[in-house]
């Protein structure tokens, strides 16, 4: 009788059998053939991950030693998962990591908690990395938010990597692989970051060390504000059509479209409401804050009649 290939092996087949990587996923979007595929080896790597971890509990638990033999199993480790404290995004992230594996949706399994604007700790607490000081490394960061580049983006940075637009009068960097291997023009905010891509000799990197304990998105949401707060308009100036409405935690809190694709589409992502989630969280919080100040002040003036009210009661008697 053959032997059973590993848990390992048998999961890196399956996924590695669906990887289309450079393939048009849009396309096949269209089509409606994605759920079959994986398109970056980002995502291969993280469903890979995933996937062993959930076979290695089943067969711990159930003894189960192939692919098949755990898919009764599923929902069981779903709910371990939701009883131990994983967060919503973490078990969407698991469950879907999964339903790759077996070609199927996630609908297939048990829910997974509601995800939450709330919930999302990432880069909001305003602590600082107790490995890595700002202070220390203020050039780096400072040019972090000044162009907004991911991590790996960074790293392959050169200096082959920068034009200058003679229309807008801005340098930008440009030919960059950003997610998903999509290509972006990003306007650089500072002089500072111009000259250090401009003085970096050819073909070397501009960064030969991506410091591994700064807080990248924070710096990319630092960047992404600064390029809304450019193009937005007045919210009482916009019509009703270009109004962003946020919900929930953020009631109250309105955007404009149109400097919302601006800044969406130079960070590298194509759902306005992918910023509106995760990069204008600083914005928000201004909007919530003067938000804030209006209701004091509204109180306050609706208070005074009654406080003059009761001083002219109190001079008569």
């Amino acid at each position: 009788m053959p032997k059973t290939p590993s848990i390992t092996h048998q999961v890196s087949a399956r996924l590695t059998s669906m990887l289309r990587i450079g393939e048009d996923k849009h396309a096949e979007k269209q089509e409606g053939v994605t759920s079959k595929h994986i398109y970056s080896w980002g995502t291969y790597k993280t469903y890979r991950t995933k996937c062993i971890a959930f076979m290695k509990w089943a067969k711990e638990i159930y003894g189960c030693r192939t692919i098949a033999g755990a898919r009764p199993y599923v929902n069981v480790y779903m709910k371990h998962l939701i009883d131990s404290g994983y967060v919503a995004a973490s078990q969407k992230t698991i469950s879907n990591s999964i339903a790759k594996m077996y070609r199927c949706s996630s609908t297939d399994f048990m829910p997974t908690q509601p995800r939450r604007r709330a919930d999302i700790t990432r880069s909001r607490q305003g602590k600082a990395n107790a490995r890595f000081f700002e202070s220390k490394n203020q050039e780096f960061v400072d040019f972090c938010r000044a162009t907004g580049l991911r991590r790996h983006e960074i790293t392959n940075l050169r200096a082959e990597n920068i034009r200058y637009n003679e229309h807008t009068g801005n340098y930008y960097i440009t030919g960059l692989k950003g997610k998903g291997g999509r290509m972006r023009d990003c306007p650089i905010l500072s002089k500072a970051a111009v000259d250090r891509i401009l003085n970096t000799p050819p073909r070397q990197r501009v960064w030969e060390k991506v410091l591994t304990n700064a807080d990248i998105h924070s710096y990319r949401a630092d960047y992404c504000a600064t390029i809304y707060e450019k193009y937005a308009r007045p919210i009482a100036d916009i019509p009703k059509k270009d109004r962003y409405y946020c919900r929930k935690d953020l009631r109250g809190v309105v955007y404009d479209k149109r400097a919302m694709a601006v800044a969406s589409r130079v960070l590298g992502h194509n759902r306005i409401s992918v910023i509106a989630n995760n990069y204008l969280y600083t914005v928000a919080r201004k909007q919530l804050e003067q938000l804030e100040q209006l209701e004091r002040l509204a109180q306050s003036q609706t208070q005074q009649p009654k406080l003059d009210e009761q001083a002219q009661i109190a001079v008569v008697a």
